[in-house]
């Protein structure tokens, strides 16, 4: 398969994954072993077409992102609050990310842990369904400190491959009682510097590579990756909102049981 082809079918899964809570990075790792790429190959695309993806949430979400950064500048308590409460959540995952970086990155390699933290995932998302009630409406803004960092912690556990951190981060708010669409907000709005410390970090680590065009996989590649998991992204964010709002996280949940099983039979097998 050629480099382009790749390129444009890894933008988009990343974009249609990034914010479902399906795991985006489970999914590139079981494409690198149906589509026969080498993912060591793509690492540095994986984690860079992130980026667009999260550029979509701040193009869908402009006009709060500009009154948070003016209304902060004016001293507005809400606008004070909204950062707070997503820099809170953000600063556990990213002190995991540098503490644990060696083993994540282990984990990454095995598409096997993927496949199963896919099962696990998609009965612990039943399960929240079915006994979490939801709950009114409330702007993040609003949402307590300790609600914050609660939710950040969550957002820990999808260091492990398959997990998914848009599904740790809005299962986790559910059990403490946040309304669906707050927080699938959250997560998307959690998202931000999450990825942006996590494709800064990747660019950082490879730089030299980059800087001498030395990889198999260039800025080309990239750039064309980019932009499908941006246009990508702007749909299934639109989308996803008003689906879970009305019918809830279940059909995810079933999906990934189903691919995670599908996973295992097809390692096994091949």
């Amino acid at each position: 398969m050629g480099t382009t082809i790749t390129a444009i079918l890894l933008g988009i899964v990343e974009g249609l994954t990034e914010f479902l809570p399906v795991s985006s990075t489970g999914h590139l790792i079981l494409a690198s072993e149906l589509f026969g790429y080498d993912a060591k190959t793509w690492e540095v695309f994986n984690v860079v077409i992130q980026l667009p993806a999260v550029m979509a949430v701040v193009v869908l979400y402009w006009r709060t992102f500009a009154d948070v950064v003016l209304g902060a500048l004016r001293g507005s308590r809400e606008s004070l609050a909204f950062i707070r409460n997503v820099l809170a959540a953000f600063i556990p995952a990213a002190i995991v990310g540098v503490l644990f970086k060696s083993r994540i990155d282990a984990l990454l390699e095995s598409p096997a842990v993927v496949c199963f933290a896919l099962i696990a995932g998609g009965f612990v998302i039943l399960a929240v369904e079915r006994l979490v009630q939801n709950q009114t409406y409330r702007p993040v803004a609003e949402m307590p400190l300790g609600q914050a960092i609660k939710i950040g912690m969550m957002q820990c556990i999808s260091v492990i491959p398959g997990v998914s951190r848009s599904g740790a981060t809005i299962m986790g708010a559910l059990t403490l009682g946040e309304n669906r669409r707050t927080a699938a907000e959250f997560s998307f709005f959690l998202a931000v510097p999450t990825m942006f410390g996590a494709t800064a970090k990747q660019l950082w680590d490879h730089k030299e590579e980059l800087a001498a065009g030395t990889g198999q996989v260039g800025f080309t590649e990239i750039a064309i990756g980019s932009v499908v998991s941006f246009i990508v992204s702007l749909i299934v964010i639109k989308f996803f909102i008003g689906y879970v709002s009305k019918r809830g996280f279940a059909p995810f949940a079933l999906y990934r049981i189903v691919i995670g099983t599908v996973g295992l039979g097809w390692l096994f097998w091949v």
